[in-house]
């Protein structure tokens, strides 16, 4: 308990200020009551018997403002990249995406088109609409999954600048 007191001293002292001294001590005094008080403040111990019980040299190296990071040239014959080369790889990589796109909403036509079909049809053993809910329920996530892939395709076509 009295070194975790301390402790909590210690850091209470070191929090106010006392952190820019050279050394910094601890004293366990005996108080009036025959308590013991922890205290890092000298002007505490005038006139009572004091010992010194934790001595600490704080070493605080000065702060050196960022350096701007240096520019290292490419190495010869590293491939650079040209604005034509940048511009030809966007429209490449916009033409798969739309051609990505194309075949996503084909796949999204056929599927809407089979969960219609399926959603017509009635078997014999579906006597309540759970058992047809729960037949029609991958046609469902067939369209859903589709409808975002298709979503997610125009986004990312609306990102290439």
């Amino acid at each position: 308990m009295r070194i975790g007191m301390a402790f909590v001293v210690l850091l209470f002292g070191l929090s106010t200020g006392h952190a820019l001294d050279q050394t910094s001590e601890i004293y366990k005094c005996q108080g009036d009551n025959g308590r013991s008080l922890y205290t890092s403040d000298k002007r505490d111990t005038e006139g009572k018997k004091c010992e010194v019980v934790s001595r600490t040299v704080i070493v605080v190296p000065p702060v050196a403002a960022p350096k701007a990071a240096a520019k290292t040239p490419s190495p010869a014959g590293f491939p650079k990249e040209d604005a034509a080369t940048r511009a030809s790889a966007k429209d490449r990589q916009r033409e798969i995406i739309a051609r990505e796109l194309a075949q996503e909403e084909a796949i999204l036509s056929r599927a809407k088109k089979d969960f219609a079909e399926q959603e017509a049809i009635r078997y014999g053993d579906e006597k309540n609409e759970k058992r047809v809910l729960d037949r029609l329920q991958k046609y469902r996530e067939n369209v859903e999954l589709h409808e975002k892939n298709v979503q997610e395709l125009r986004k990312e076509l609306g990102n290439i600048k």
